[in-house]
């Protein structure tokens, strides 16, 4: 059925399916929907930038993204802290997502690399900010970090909960998984930065969300070499 469907939209394809079983033994399988998954292409290749990724990156690390070859100027990072999210109860944890989706909208036209603990769009807030699509529509790159230290060490989603919706919108996505090697991931680089929130949101959880207004940050992805760098 899946090679089917593949011929007939040209691409590999998402599907929703039931499977009936009766007492023989035997199933019958009903087709609910299906999608094709288009994602990017290489592109144009991207030269990385020579540079010293301990002391001048924010990221630097191969694999685990999606999104093509880019060169991207980055105009601010929302970087949400996964210690401070971590302490939050249940109902702060919801408050800081629809903080990011207020900034989603206040942002928009901005390149903004948005950057948190566990799953974007999780139901279950223990796992990641249960932020909605529409919350984080506007955003020029996401990614989900994992931090053992506070206690984000599930299986990142690689945009799966929102894939089909992040490669029709074009955002770039990564999954950081920090101390592993090959990644480097270095949030005292933001940190250090002023933190603007509230000039967007008076009251916004500065505690949790710190964000910076960057100058000359660049993310640069190379499909062949699967290097990612954003300094």
């Amino acid at each position: 059925m899946l090679k089917l469907l593949e011929r007939v939209y040209d691409y590999p394809v998402d599907i929703e399916f039931t499977a009936n079983f009766d007492t023989d033994g035997g199933f019958k399988v009903n087709l609910l929907q299906c999608r094709p998954l288009q994602t990017r292409g290489l592109g144009k290749a991207v030269d990385i930038p020579v540079c010293d990724a301990a002391t001048q990156c924010l990221i630097y690390q191969k694999g685990n993204f999606m999104g093509g070859n880019v060169r991207l100027k980055i105009d601010y990072v929302v970087y949400v802290s996964p210690a401070a999210y971590r302490a939050l109860v249940e109902r702060q944890k919801h408050a800081v997502a629809r903080q990011v989706g207020r900034l989603n909208a206040l942002l928009k036209g901005k390149n903004t690399l948005l950057l948190g603990p566990g799953r974007w769009g999780t139901t279950t807030a223990s796992l990641g900010v249960p932020v909605r699509f529409s919350e984080i529509c506007n955003m020029a790159a996401v990614g989900e970090v994992a931090s053992q230290e506070a206690g984000f060490a599930p299986e990142l989603s690689y945009g799966s909960h929102f894939f089909q919706d992040l490669v029709e919108t074009g955002i770039f996505y990564m999954a950081v998984f920090a101390g592993q090697e090959d990644v480097i991931f270095r949030p005292e680089r933001i940190l250090q930065m002023e933190n603007v929130l509230t000039e967007f949101l008076p009251d916004g959880d500065e505690k949790t969300i710190h964000a910076a207004r960057t100058d000359g940050m660049e993310l640069y992805s190379d499909i062949v070499t699967q290097t990612l760098l954003c300094r």
